[in-house]
């Protein structure tokens, strides 16, 4: 695991349900996608359970020769659909200034596509330094080790399985639709209410001192 320096703090974290609510506009897109296909969705249930690839929740919802083919028409929509109606989750602006206030810095790493993702951000002013979309689970790793990400911040139990991949820190939030009880169960080393209690998770976390919420021996 990277030491977790002054010098050198870098922070990952996901997009949907960790740092935004995508949830509006993501039901929306497949409202949309439903009536033009004539394809029954259940857009309520598909929102909430966010954090896996687009073409797995839509092979619940198509045969498996047309998922291609809904997930291309699915993203065609989304830019008109879903980037107005998503919101910053309370504490994403203070999460992300808090690891720069420390001299570090930020990194978004998601399953959903990276330009969709760079949408998102821009639309909220919630700028990272570095992006890496399409990566889902045990595949973050790959951008987390690019980065030297110390720490990743994520909602799913997926989430939790790419840090410990990647040899990070996992902090998670209950955001999303994982319970506190689902990401400790998954190896989470860390499990807050939300993005608010970020700031002094990292405070605690880099002097050492460990924070409720963490297990003992986690510093």
């Amino acid at each position: 695991m990277p030491e977790l320096t002054p010098e050198a703090v870098t922070v990952g974290f996901d997009l949907d349900m960790t740092l935004i609510d995508t949830r509006p506009g993501i039901r929306a897109t497949y409202d949309l996608l439903a009536a033009e296909t004539g394809t029954p969705i259940d857009s309520a249930l598909a929102v909430s359970r966010l954090g896996p690839p687009l073409e797995t929740e839509l092979a619940y919802w198509f045969p498996a020769d047309d998922v291609p083919e809904a997930a291309a028409r699915y993203r065609e929509l989304y830019p008109d659909h879903a980037i107005g109606p998503a919101r910053a989750l309370p504490g994403s602006h203070a999460a992300l200034a808090a690891v720069r206030a420390a001299g570090g810095r930020t990194l978004v790493v998601t399953a959903k596509n990276e330009a969709h993702a760079k949408l998102h951000l821009d639309h909220l002013g919630l700028l990272p330094d570095a992006l890496a979309g399409g990566l889902w689970a045990e595949a973050k790793a790959a951008a987390l080790r690019e980065h030297g990400a110390h720490v990743y911040v994520g909602d799913h139990v997926g989430d939790v399985r790419g840090a410990r991949t990647a040899g990070a820190v996992s902090v998670t939030v209950t955001t999303g639709p994982c319970s506190a009880e689902e990401l400790r169960a998954a190896g989470a080393d860390a499990v807050l209410p939300g993005l608010e209690a970020f700031p002094d998770w990292l405070a605690a976390h880099r002097a050492g001192a460990g924070y409720p919420g963490e297990p003992s021996g986690v510093a």
